[in-house]
């Protein structure tokens, strides 16, 4: 008892002895988040975060009229200042100085006040009448050898390593728009922007045929508020976003609210002590018990680890319930969509952060920007889960999350069982049935494959037949479908980083180029062909996008369903067995849109028409065929 006593006050003492050195010591300023604000904005004030040295008791001067700074609180060890700042409706955009005095002397800190994107043209969300086509940046397209090595982050670049930088950026993308667009894809979501560590991570060990990794994925931020090099800067993603937008496309920001990278500055030097759950030293590691969240009997203790344990053990972990952890996320949310202008924004690992803070963030996303949406990433197929999480009803708990809709891992199980694997379609219709858990599952994100998965082609089973039966299923279904870079030309691709390959053709030295049919196999433009057919017909048959949906025969290898609007029907039957099937069903009470004597063709070409009868259709259906039935 005696000795803690004694440690506590010698304790003491140091760090007031440390606070007396350093508030001797001229300030110094590496830092300001955000680095900008706008006039205007629904968050007044916005809180700002400064990154020095020797700022102990320091506060803000602004010699600016209408520029003002309260609420300061300075981290013990004197490297951070929070302060709230006042922008008045009289200041003009522009560049100017805050003062920061502390009693060793002042220093100056750069802001600017800019105007936002413009309204028009910009914030407008995603929507089932679109196709999103997911852009893997680093192994898309490599428009700009010059930032390959750059000087800030050298010996990264190895395109014979499989987690290292290849050499694919914004302009790449740039340069790709028309091609994306041919597919039918009308939205693109790009991997993270933000600046990754400019080193080899050797925390995250793999084996020893490649045993180091690098921020090539995005995810690992040291810099919330910077491009990464290797991408290009922010004058060149916003280039890419006006560009997109100038080609018919919206545009959705990858964000990560959850977690930093492992070599964040933060990790070592966090700016309060509760800025982390934990730290590098002593944290729990994330037990991936997602249902936790969801959980009426949970307790603190059982929910803990998924909340607020650290992804693989290093992935140092936001803590979402420090007050100046929450301003920080969502300030930075926002400016990154005043900035560029993106649409929406995918959000990283929803069950891993308190349904609570998800309210809040969403709340303030939806005030500032009504139009952006939210797309949440759940990785787990229990649809009871996902529903939790979308928008539009309150859980057990009380929240609404706020989250506008999520990827449809429910959807996508069965989807790879059916048409890779030669299971029963049937488990498509039975997790159809389950939409009635969902606020609004027509606006749930299909997909066939993401990049931490393998590639479809790499499921048991796969062909290219299989692969277009899954196209054609997701884009006639109801949700906004998803292409990952590369399944249009039947990519293969196991677990990571072999489900990231190169598109072959987007880099200096490739043999081939993918993006040209000429550049392209037998088989890959079969598959090509038959996704860009299916974009062309999403576009033209408006039920395919906008439609209800209707079940109308199910067994276990063949579904039909129809697609309707007041005016118009699409009838889609899927045959998956390997023998050729009958399928007889009634279409009689759709009878406004398909008369009970119309006759149907198959808008794909591929299948014979079909006569209605008294209201009845009668089919055979070749082995492992679709047809997407339209009146003639």
């Amino acid at each position: 008892m005696t000795i803690t006593l004694r440690n506590q006050i010698g304790s003491f003492l140091f760090a007031c002895f440390a606070a007396v050195l350093i508030a001797g010591q001229a300030p110094g300023v590496e830092k300001i988040d955000p680095p900008s604000w706008w006039v205007g904005s629904t968050i007044d004030p916005v809180r700002v975060l400064i990154k020095g040295r020797n700022l102990a008791g320091a506060r803000i001067e602004s010699a600016t009229p209408g520029i003002t700074a309260s609420n300061f609180m300075t981290s013990a060890n004197g490297n951070y200042l929070f302060a709230d700042l006042r922008l008045a409706e009289t200041v003009r955009p522009g560049n100017y100085q805050l003062r920061v005095v502390t009693s060793g002397g002042s220093v100056n800190a750069p802001f600017e006040v800019f105007t936002p994107q413009p309204r028009l043209g910009n914030y407008n969300g995603f929507m089932p009448d679109d196709v999103i086509y997911f852009v893997f940046t680093d192994r898309f397209a490599d428009g700009d050898p010059t930032n390959n090595d750059p000087q800030k982050s050298k010996g990264l670049y190895d395109r014979k390593k499989g987690r290292h930088y290849h050499g694919g950026d914004l302009q790449g993308i740039i340069e790709k728009l028309a091609y994306i667009r041919s597919l039918g894809a009308t939205a693109i979501w790009t991997t993270p922007v933000y600046d990754n560590a400019d080193r080899e991570d050797t925390l995250e060990t793999y084996p020893p045929e490649m045993p180091t990794t690098t921020g090539f994925h995005g995810y690992g931020a040291v810099d919330f508020y910077g491009v990464d090099e290797h991408l290009g800067d922010m004058a060149k993603l916003r280039e890419f976003v006006r560009k997109a937008h100038q080609a018919g496309f919206v545009v959705l920001q990858d964000q990560v609210v959850n977690h930093t990278g492992p070599y964040h500055p933060w990790a070592n030097d966090p700016p309060t002590p509760n800025w982390f759950n934990g730290t590098v030293d002593k944290h729990e590691s994330n037990n991936w018990q997602k249902w936790t969240a969801m959980n009426p009997r949970a307790t603190f203790q059982t929910q803990r680890r998924n909340i607020d344990g650290w992804f693989i053990d290093i992935l140092p972990d936001l803590n979402q319930t420090n007050p100046e952890v929450e301003k920080y996320l969502i300030q930075n949310s926002l400016w990154w969509i005043a900035q560029v202008g993106f649409d929406s924004i995918r959000m990283d690992t929803l069950p891993h952060v308190p349904r609570s803070f998800w309210s809040k963030w969403g709340s303030a996303v939806h005030r500032e920007f009504p139009k952006v949406n939210i797309l949440g990433e759940l990785f787990d197929s229990d649809p009871v889960l996902l529903s939790y999480f979308q928008k539009g009803r309150r859980g057990h708990d009380g929240i609404d999350p706020e989250i506008d809709t999520l990827y449809d891992f429910g959807l996508f199980y069965p989807i790879r069982n059916a048409f890779a694997q030669g299971k029963p379609i049937r488990e498509i219709h039975q997790m159809f049935a389950r939409d009635w858990l969902y606020p609004k599952p027509n606006v749930l994100v299909t997909f066939l494959g993401v990049h931490d998965m393998p590639r479809f082609m790499n499921e048991p089973g796969a062909t290219t037949t299989g692969l277009k039966l899954a196209q054609t299923l997701i884009m006639t279904s109801r949700g906004t479908p998803l292409l990952y870079y590369g399944d249009e030309i039947a990519m293969p691709g196991g677990a990571d980083p072999d489900n990231r390959r190169d598109f072959p053709g987007g880099f200096p030295g490739d043999v081939r180029n993918a993006f040209t049919s000429a550049g392209r196999t037998a088989d890959e433009n079969d598959v090509w062909n038959h996704l860009a057919k299916l974009g062309s017909l999403r576009k033209a048959i408006e039920p395919l996008r906008r439609g209800r949906s209707l079940d109308l025969f199910d067994a276990e290898q063949q579904y039909a369903y129809a697609r309707l609007t007041d005016k118009e029907a699409a009838v889609v039957i899927f045959n998956n067995d390997t023998i050729p099937a009958e399928v007889v069903f009634d279409i009689s009470f759709i009878s406004k849109q398909i008369a009970t004597d119309a006759t149907l063709r198959d808008a794909l070409g591929s299948l014979s028409d079909l006569k209605v009868n008294d209201g009845k259709v009668k089919a055979t259906i070749p082995a492992r065929s679709a047809g997407i039935y339209v009146v003639k």
